[in-house]
């Protein structure tokens, strides 16, 4: 497919509540072309997920890395934004509903393809359940907990027109790239 330009903060179309696909188009052409071009922007800007509205799409999808807990240890610069996803590792994630499990919140650290070189610690749901359509148009469940949680979280937020600088309570952890690396990764 092709590489699609990735919106980034000040753009109008990240601030604006997304339409959800009706299940009978998500099998179709447009759809599909389009997820699978998501897909590829994604790997090839180091993301762990993309919204709809990242690439200039009104609609109610993204695509998202999956990270199991075991990974997410292994691989802590993923939190800096870094990403070696497959398209085997890949969740499509279309109309979802999020629901929290308990009231446990967890602040970590957060970055975005829409606001590219800058970090923030952003309070999340530490457990969810998803409810929402595959790329198959099947309606799945997932439960996550931790990293993973927080990636379709912040997706679902996209979704939504909300960004992570929103949810961050203060903006002292606003940090680039670089200076995170230095003086924050791997040390959470």
């Amino acid at each position: 497919m092709s590489i699609l330009k990735v919106a980034r903060m000040g753009h109008p179309v990240l601030r604006t509540t997304t339409k959800a696909v009706p299940q009978p188009e998500i099998a179709g052409v447009p759809v599909q072309a389009l997820i699978t071009s998501m897909i590829e922007t994604m790997i090839e800007y180091n993301g762990v997920g993309l919204s709809a509205p990242q690439v200039h799409e009104g609609l109610r999808i993204f695509v998202a890395q999956m990270v199991t807990e075991d990974e997410e240890d292994e691989q802590g610069e993923e939190k800096a934004g870094e990403s070696s996803a497959a398209e085997s590792d890949v969740i499509v994630i279309i109309n979802p509903e999020i629901t929290a499990v308990g009231r446990h919140i967890v602040e970590d650290w957060e970055g975005c393809l829409s606001i590219p070189d800058l970090r923030g610690r952003v309070p999340r749901h530490r457990d969810i359940k998803v409810r929402a359509f595959d790329r198959q148009g099947q309606r799945v469940e997932i439960e996550a907990t931790g990293y993973m949680a927080r990636v379709l979280q912040h997706e679902t937020d996209h979704l939504d027109g909300v960004l992570f600088l929103d949810r961050m309570k203060s903006l002292k952890s606003l940090s680039f790239i670089d200076e995170y690396v230095k003086r924050h990764a791997g040390k959470d």
